[in-house]
Order: C-alpha cells, then structure tokens, then sequence
C-alpha cells in the first residue's frame, strides 16, 4: 500500500504491458511484407510509450517532464495507426488488435490528461 492506496495503478507497468502485448500480437501476425514492415513500426512505437514515460519521471524541470508526456502521447496514437494498418485474417487476432487499440487511445486520453494539469 503506497500512501495509503491500495489500489494504486502504476503507469509504467501498464506501458510495459501494452508493449509486451503488442510483442505478442505481431509475432503471431501473417507473415506478409505489409505486416513485417508494419510490424517493425508497430513494436518500436508501442515501446516507446513507456520509455518516454520513464523518461519524464526523471525529468529534470517541468518543461522536460511535458515534452516527454507529449512524446509519450505522440507514440501511443501512432501506434493506433499501425494497429488500425496491420492486415489480421483471424478473428482471434482481429480481436487482439482492436484490444490493442483499445488500450492505445487510453494511453493517449491519461497522457493528454496528465498533459493538461501540467498547463
């Protein structure tokens, strides 16, 4: 129990997550050239939701930690754009991706919150 709350989730274990996840999902993808390139694109954007994440908690100034959330921001929609790209036949798959999507515009809509309490 951290300050008291035990329930306290914590955001760089949840970006971790959805990286690890999104790991997952494009190693069971089709093997297409659309989706090997697509795919690349995909796991380095969903990993770096958090990396810059991370980042802004050792920000050194409150300019530092809003770039760095921006960033993080940035990444997690763009990682909407590869998932929404990314050609799934199966609907098992389907269903994955559109969890990943899920999750990836959450990550935008707590990254664009936490950016407009820092104004």
């Amino acid at each position: 129990m951290e300050n008291g709350n035990p329930k306290k989730y914590d955001l760089e274990d949840r970006t971790l997550k959805f990286a690890k996840n999104v790991r997952v999902f494009v190693s069971n993808l089709p093997k297409t050239v659309s989706n090997f390139e697509d795919g690349k694109r995909l796991v380095r954007s969903s990993g770096s939701v958090g990396a810059n994440y991370i980042e802004a908690n050792e920000a050194l100034g409150q300019k530092d930690f809003l770039m760095r959330i921006k960033i993080s921001r940035k990444e997690a929609k763009e990682s909407r754009y590869w998932l929404k790209l990314i050609s799934v036949v199966d609907n098992t798959l389907d269903q994955i991706r559109l969890g990943l999507l899920q999750e990836s515009t959450e990550l935008m809509m707590i990254f664009s919150a936490i950016m407009r309490k820092q104004k």
